[in-house]
């Protein structure tokens, strides 16, 4: 995976391991990758995948059974999309409709390109 700058990397994580949800490739209730294998997998210290998990624990996403591992929560789904729905609000967003202001694009393109890569990328 290739970090950006900001935010944080183990927050990078957890907002991939909630994608992984959203796009149902992890599902409700379903055990998730071990600390260790996710840390290789990402080419990232362990302690930072634990770091990562350890704040899906504190927004009820994910919990932990001692000696089993990491399970997504039934009814992660609301929590995922309240927390990338604020996170977008409030980082993605502004710089989004500043970019949009000063392009002079208008909301009918951004339908049109919406509704196409919605298409190319998600109904198969």
């Amino acid at each position: 995976m290739e970090f950006k700058e900001n935010p944080a990397i183990y927050i990078q994580i957890a907002e991939y391991a909630c994608e992984q949800i959203l796009l149902k490739k992890w599902k409700l209730g379903d055990k998730i990758i071990s600390i260790r294998d996710l840390a290789v997998s990402m080419e990232v210290n362990p302690n930072t995948v634990q770091r990562a998990y350890d704040f899906l624990q504190q927004r009820d996403i994910i919990t932990n059974k001692r000696g089993i591992g990491y399970f997504i929560e039934d009814d992660a789904m609301e929590r995922i999309l309240s927390f990338r729905r604020e996170q977008f609000m409030e980082n993605e967003l502004p710089v989004f409709m500043r970019n949009l202001y000063l392009l002079k694009i208008d909301f009918k393109e951004i339908k049109s390109s919406f509704d196409q890569f919605i298409k190319d990328n998600f109904k198969k």
